[in-house]
């Protein structure tokens, strides 16, 4: 049997697994913290524009899972030297999530751990199975089929959002509080009244403020909770959709070929721009800087570069949200309140913390009263500490440092060590390394996925990704691809 053909039942996986992954950045882009909220669609219709219960995800990922440790056991791929360059990148994760169990015997609030166990089981999941099953270069392009056509909807529903529905449902709302709503059949305003969207004020029913506030913004969220959201998966999975319309287009016709290059760049750069992420805008301009480094040009030529990038980054950011800053950056205050209070969870549970999800109880208590009400710490470190003491914080922060600095290693290009030999004779270059003068993986697509999950864990420090399944099992799977000696 010849290697392709051996490969199939490999392939089958990656395609549906990335199917799934798409799924989940289609229905399931909600904190599972919510979980409790969200109503599960009733009609065919709600099924197509509504999101899902985020624990209708565990229930397909479960068979998913089974299948992948079938083929695991199958290929005797299992974690260990020969998959994983380090016995630290096994042992951490199964490490913090045997802890995350271990803390869910203190907590606060037995359903929302419930909920987020499952949810950081998935993580885990998923970066083993990505570690296994996923890593060799073209099962990981089957696994991203149904990730990046995800990905294109969410942009394009982006864009509806910025140019089409936040219009024209600003100046229906508007209308309607005018003529007191007698341009919605009663039993729409009755739906929209249950919704929010609608609020009595001294008698008189009135367009929520906030939810007309959101229109006019214009901030937009595509498929997921809401637009900060939406700029982690840009830029988790932006570098990889550039890297492959630049690389697997060579052999299409040029007109074709720049086509499609520029509606990537453009579609995600519009999209991205129109999330009005602060963070993920800093972040972005950090990535661009990391790539050009990575470059062979000559040092002056990346130094201006990078100089460039920053100086119009930081320009365009100041103009951007000069009127954000000018208001008191409110938000970013809110942080600094849910953070502190983060610390103080901590210091009070230092060993097993108050519960995984579980920020929101104890922080209700001891938020400062101008801060507006969270439900997650906005920082996925800190939030490991908070709710599953120093011993949880410690494990997951050593584990994605340990993997994400063995993957830079990797792929990043290093001066070559010197080798042994007579003075003045060349050394002999081996069949397939890198250029001379350097090693490392220069592979653009594999340092393309490096790049949005540096971007990705690096906004972990100010959202809370990891408890999105739409966000963290697209990121967890694609760090366990780099992670695999494969």
């Amino acid at each position: 049997m010849n290697a392709n053909h051996q490969d199939q039942p490999l392939k089958v996986y990656a395609f549906a697994f990335g199917l799934f992954l798409g799924l989940c950045l289609w229905k399931f882009g909600d904190p599972v913290v919510l979980d409790h909220i969200i109503i599960p669609p009733a009609t065919w219709e709600d099924f197509l524009e509504d999101a899902w219960p985020t624990h209708w995800a565990n229930w397909i990922l479960l068979p998913l899972a089974v299948w992948g440790l079938v083929l695991i056991l199958q290929r005797g791929a299992l974690p260990g030297k020969a998959v994983l360059p380090s016995k630290w990148l096994w042992l951490l994760p199964l490490a913090w999530l045997a802890w995350q169990f271990v803390a869910a015997t203190r907590s606060v609030v037995p359903d929302l751990t419930v909920s987020t166990l499952w949810q950081l089981a998935g993580c885990v999941v998923c970066y083993f199975l990505g570690a296994c099953l996923f890593a060799r270069g073209p099962l990981t392009r089957w696994l991203l089929a149904g990730v990046l056509a995800a990905f294109a909807f969410c942009l394009v529903r982006g864009v509806d959002q910025r140019i089409f529905e936040y219009p024209q449902n600003y100046q229906e709302m508007a209308e309607g509080e005018r003529v007191g709503w007698t341009n919605f059949p009663p039993a729409a305003v009755v739906e929209m009244k249950g919704e929010g969207l609608i609020l009595t004020t001294n008698g008189v029913d009135v367009a929520n403020p906030v939810i007309m506030a959101k229109f006019a913004k214009g901030r937009v969220c595509g498929t997921l909770v809401y637009p900060n959201a939406l700029a982690q998966i840009i830029l988790l999975v932006w570098p990889v959709s550039l890297a492959l319309a630049f690389g697997a287009t060579r052999q299409l016709r040029p007109m074709v070929r720049w086509a499609a290059i520029a509606l990537t760049l453009l579609l995600g750069g519009a999209v991205f721009f129109w999330t009005g992420s602060k963070l993920g805008w800093l972040l972005g301009i950090g990535l661009v800087g990391v790539a050009l480094l990575r470059l062979d040009w000559s040092k002056k030529l990346k130094i201006a570069a990078l100089a460039a990038v920053v100086v119009l980054g930081l320009g365009v950011f100041a103009v951007r949200f000069h009127h954000y800053f000018a208001a008191g950056a409110t938000s970013a205050g809110a942080r600094f309140d849910y953070w502190r209070a983060a610390a103080q969870i901590t210091a009070a549970n230092p060993v097993l913390g108050t519960g995984p999800g579980t920020f929101s109880q104890p922080y209700s208590r001891i938020k400062a009263p101008t801060s507006e009400m969270a439900r997650l710490a906005h920082n996925d470190y800190l939030e490991q500490f908070c709710d599953s003491g120093v011993i949880g914080g410690v494990a997951y922060s050593a584990w994605i440092l340990v993997a994400m600095t063995l993957v830079a290693r990797k792929i990043w290009p290093r001066p070559e060590p010197a080798m042994d030999g007579p003075p003045g004779k060349k050394r002999n270059s081996a069949p397939n390394t890198p250029s001379e003068g350097h090693f490392g993986d220069k592979n653009p697509f594999r340092f393309a996925i490096f790049l949005g999950l540096l971007g990705w864990f690096a906004q972990g420090f100010g959202e809370f990704g990891l408890y999105v399944p739409a966000l963290a099992w697209a990121a967890f799977t694609l760090l366990g691809c780099l992670v695999s000696r494969n």
